[in-house]
């Protein structure tokens, strides 16, 4: 219940802060979120005409729900503001996504953003990037061939799962979850990781955060300065 209170209050202080009628935004992925289509959603309910892309078919079906008009990420060069969550973010402006699978559409309408703003409760704030697996989405066919290699690096790999079968993407990728510990240089981390054949992208967000809201477990939130 804590937690619900901090998530809400964190995706409408970043909606209200960040989003302008007239705008067409990027939203997100996850249970923080929900919340932020939620706000968009009111807004709109209230006479604010908002656009937006989802990050994801979950999301697709949420914004429909709330009534939030969507567009095709194919008809957008440019979004005014993305709002998502984060599984795991720095004061460096760093972050882990992909928790939730979606890791691919949330990179590419981060970087149609003019703006890319995280929204995340206390307990995702970390002095270094790690504690939280790193998400890597890999297509299929190469997929033991990455799982090798990453573990040649010494580093724990799982194939993510939904029940009996590999977790599988909206990109039909699949998804290695994997443990390396304290991240001390997540951007050679992340180039090194996609020189792989067959990697499609990670969950590491690195130079690509422009805000980052914080909410506590009472509902107060607050914005990280940049570095």
């Amino acid at each position: 219940m804590d937690q619900d209170i901090g998530k809400r209050a964190v995706a409408r202080a970043a909606v209200d802060a960040c989003v302008k009628a007239g705008m067409t935004v990027g939203l997100g992925s996850g249970t923080t979120a929900a919340w932020a289509v939620d706000r968009v959603g009111e807004r709109i309910a209230q006479g604010e005409s908002i656009t937006a892309v989802a990050t994801s078919s979950q999301t697709e079906r949420l914004c429909r729900e709330h009534a939030v008009p969507l567009l095709d990420f194919s008809e957008v060069v440019e979004l005014d503001v993305a709002i998502d969550g984060a599984d795991e973010a720095t004061p460096d402006f760093h972050a882990i996504k992909g928790g939730g699978g979606a890791l691919f559409r949330e990179r590419a309408v981060a970087l149609v953003a003019r703006s890319f703003v995280l929204i995340v409760t206390e307990d995702k704030i970390a002095t270094r990037l790690g504690s939280f697996p790193l998400p890597v989405e890999v297509v299929p066919f190469a997929a033991s061939y990455v799982m090798r290699e990453i573990q040649s690096l010494g580093v724990q790999t799982t194939l993510r799962a939904a029940g009996q079968t590999p977790f599988a993407t909206d990109n039909g990728n699949c998804i290695l979850d994997c443990r390396f510990g304290t991240i001390e240089a997540p951007a050679e981390l992340d180039r090194r990781l996609r020189m792989i054949h067959g990697v499609v992208t990670t969950g590491l967000f690195v130079d690509l955060v422009d805000r980052i809201f914080v909410s506590a477990s009472t509902g107060e939130v607050r914005e990280l300065q940049p570095p």
